[in-house]
């Protein structure tokens, strides 16, 4: 056996620092901790694109179901103004007229032809006596009458749902007093 000569604490410190084995367990952390911090990386990433998938899907699916919804619009809009036909005919009938039996007939295609539409979600916009609305009414003249409200109905407005899909046409009270007629 060779004598071994006797280990110096000094010496041994320094060849801890210079030894290649130590500098490589150093190098093995560094590149542990950059590879964690790429994985946390990549799981963020990766979290983040999940939850941006899942609002893609979610909004899609709105979309979708607004696109239902309102499919039918086009042809609502298109039925409307026989509805307008059926009131302004309404409205010119003579009293000997309304009690005829053809005239209750039309009558009553007129509230099948409503109630259709009524299930499908579509609703008249009420006008007459509310206040002015922009986004319900389009004011198409000023009339005597309450400043601000709506004092006659030109054309009836509808929603579909909780859409405007045809705003009313009306007359709005420009302030002006109206004078009652009184009979003396």
């Amino acid at each position: 056996m060779i004598p071994r000569e006797p280990e110096n604490q000094d010496n041994n410190e320094s060849e801890i620092g210079n030894n290649p084995a130590c500098e490589s367990s150093q190098d093995i952390e560094k590149v542990l901790t950059e590879a964690q911090q790429k994985a946390q990386d990549y799981l963020d990433s990766w979290k983040r694109a999940q939850a941006d998938f899942i609002n893609y899907k979610r909004r899609t699916e709105q979309e979708r179901l607004e696109m239902g919804k309102y499919a039918n619009t086009q042809l609502i809009l298109s039925l409307l103004p026989i509805l307008d036909d059926f009131d302004r005919a309404f409205d010119s009938t003579t009293p000997q007229l309304e009690k005829t039996e053809w005239i209750e007939g039309i009558k009553l295609i007129e509230r099948k032809l409503k109630s259709i539409l009524e299930i499908q979600g579509v609703s008249p916009i009420k006008a007459v006596g509310e206040p002015f609305d922009p986004n319900l009414h389009e004011a198409v003249m000023h009339i005597k009458g309450e400043e601000g409200k709506v004092i006659q109905e030109l054309r009836k407005g509808y929603n579909l749902y909780d859409k405007v899909i045809r705003p009313s046409h009306v007359a709005v009270g420009n302030g002006e007093l109206v004078e009652e007629q009184t009979d003396e």
